[in-house]
């Protein structure tokens, strides 16, 4: 009974991650790259590299952007205010288009200090395409995608979980890699990609769904609340105030500094993060300022709502959360990693790096263990399997063709013509273009030959990066690394895409190398060495030069040797 269950595992654990795994493997990038959507964004806009933005006190950036907007828009309906921090030293004004039927914002980054507008930088989505891609997708609705993302997601845990149980030497497994032997192989990498970021594959899978719940899960809330959403958000999601019609008698808003310190005041010295002004100039004008985010783990800052004329304290929250509240900030806290340092941050990344090999091994271990079963058929001529073939098609568009579109994505923001319309969109399109490209090569080939295609594209797209940089900027790494000048995240974006072009390149290399190898093989068997070189499915490289060994659980079994067929490895134990 205890073998059968794990048995029941071992299929449940194989099935939700298959199914999911594609989706999976770009929510894992996307949501791994975003952990540094800031500095993405700052490499994406070049015009931004050579400006020296001095650090000052949250209140007299504030003062500078109240000027700024007063100038710019003093009739606008609401105005934003995003006060520098370590990673965005500029200070970000938006405010309403009061030209603008549909309420759209205009924005602009200045200088803390001087209110001088910095240059302005191409137009771009930068880091935050990747980071909406992690959960919204593109091209579709976002409920819609959230629910499919979510969909993904729950398959994800239940594949952990299943995985877990599945594996009971599990730790001992991690300690263990054999290079070169096909299927064993794939699984020793499937295993220690999987144990060496456990903790986190959890933690990121869990917070991703609990960050959703209330979509996911809104049956309790519509039975508590009968169905009045507002005085559910009102009471769980408690805010600094409430919305006021305007007036419509014009009054002087009140002075910004003493309103910022105030709250940094009462907030034990933290730092002002954000500032929102409702119907700025009027006499029912509203001014809400939030804290900063800090090292804590939660999400959720605290925020004072002042009257905007006069200047006293209206409401404040945030100050001290429901247990509820504060348990969702927290799992959401981690989820985003905003609290995380550089050092974390980057731990954090190399963990989500080790999540997309887990998905990708697991994928291809299950083309791999699927050729092995038609063995005998391919050996007699037969073909494979169409379940196969497609899995085969989608790991090669998935797992090569997503780097070749980050790689384009980036490269477009250097080559599309910096005035052209609706630049961020074409920036976008190209990224799917190239992506869309490789999916449909993967399907018409599904060979070793297009995977070392496409892992060398990939190599070559994100390997020329810094070089495209020389050719493009002032802030290569000639200049940032070599004369120390411009910002450090430039700099580690160019080594960090070059790092990865030049895994992707090792990956190409190693395939050719098995390749090689497999040669001697097909001239014992008769077949036509280049033919099989360039035909033999990727994922069977390393096994076509691996020895017939059994495993330890497979060891009584026998085998013809005139097969030539390793051992049936069997679910892992």
């Amino acid at each position: 009974m205890k073998e059968s269950f794990r048995q029941s595992m071992a299929w449940l654990h194989t099935w939700s991650g298959l199914l999911v795994c594609w989706i999976l493997f770009l929510v894992f990038t996307a949501g791994t790259a975003s952990y540094f959507r800031d500095e993405i964004s700052l490499w994406m806009k070049p015009e931004l590299h050579a400006v020296q933005v001095r650090g000052v006190a949250a209140a007299t950036a504030a003062e500078v952007a109240v000027r700024a907007l007063q100038e710019r828009a003093p009739e606008a309906k609401r105005w934003f205010i995003t006060l520098p921090t370590d990673r965005t030293p500029a200070v970000r004004i938006a405010y309403t288009d009061p030209d603008s039927s549909k309420r759209r914002l205009k924005s602009a980054l200045i200088d803390p200090a001087s209110g001088m507008e910095l240059k302005d930088p191409r137009e771009t989505r930068g880091g935050e395409f990747i980071y909406r891609l992690h959960f919204d997708l593109h091209y579709m609705p976002a409920i819609w995608a959230r629910w499919i993302v979510g969909f993904c997601a729950m398959f994800m845990l239940v594949s952990i979980l299943s995985g877990v149980i599945t594996h009971k030497r599990i730790f001992k497994d991690f300690f263990t890699f054999r290079g070169n032997k096909g299927q064993r192989s794939w699984l020793d990498a499937h295993n220690a990609t999987a144990v060496l970021a456990l903790p986190y594959h959890l933690m990121i899978t869990y917070t991703g769904l609990v960050t959703l719940m209330f979509l996911y899960m809104p049956a309790a809330t519509q039975a508590a609340y009968k169905g009045d959403r507002e005085a559910m958000t009102a009471e769980v999601f408690p805010s600094a105030g409430k919305p006021v019609k305007p007036a419509g008698v014009q009054a002087p808003l009140a002075a910004i500094r003493p309103i910022v310190e105030q709250a940094e005041s009462h907030w034990g010295g933290r730092a002002a993060g954000g500032i929102s002004v409702t119907s700025p100039n009027d006499a029912n004008a509203r001014i809400s300022v939030t804290r900063a985010a800090g090292r804590e783990l939660s999400s959720k800052q605290p925020a004072m709502q002042f009257d905007g004329a006069s200047g006293a304290l209206l409401a404040q929250a945030g100050d001290d959360p429901s247990g509820a509240a504060a348990t969702h900030g927290v799992m959401y806290g981690l989820h985003i990693a905003r609290f995380a340092g550089p050092l974390l941050r980057a731990f954090f990344f190399i963990s989500g790096l080790a999540g997309c090999a887990m998905v990708a091994t697991g994928a291809l271990l299950w083309a791999v263990k699927s050729r092995q079963r038609q063995a005998k058929t391919l050996k007699a001529g037969g073909k494979v399997g169409f379940g196969t073939r497609l899995v085969e098609a989608l790991n090669l568009g998935a797992i090569a063709g997503l780097p070749i579109a980050y790689g384009v994505y980036f490269w477009a923001n250097r080559l599309v013509p910096v005035g052209l319309e609706k630049r961020p969109e074409t920036e976008i399109a190209w990224f799917f273009a190239a992506w869309g490209a490789a999916m449909v090569l993967a399907q018409i080939r599904p060979d070793r030959l297009m995977w070392r295609l496409q892992l060398g594209a990939g190599a070559l797209l994100l390997m020329g990066i810094p070089v495209l940089n020389v050719f493009t900027t002032s802030s290569h790494l000639g200049v940032t690394m070599l004369q120390s000048r411009g910002p450090v995240a430039v700099a580690g974006f160019d080594l960090t895409v070059f790092a990865l072009g030049l895994l992707l390149a090792c990956a190409a290399h190693r395939l050719g190398r098995s390749a090689d190898k497999a040669v001697p093989a097909a001239k014992a068997g008769g077949g036509s060495p280049a033919r099989a070189a360039a035909l033999a499915p990727a994922p069977l490289a390393a096994e076509a030069a691996a020895p017939a060994t059994a495993t330890p659980a497979a060891a009584g079994s026998t085998h013809t040797a005139g097969a030539r067929e390793a051992a049936p490895i069997p679910e892992p134990t």
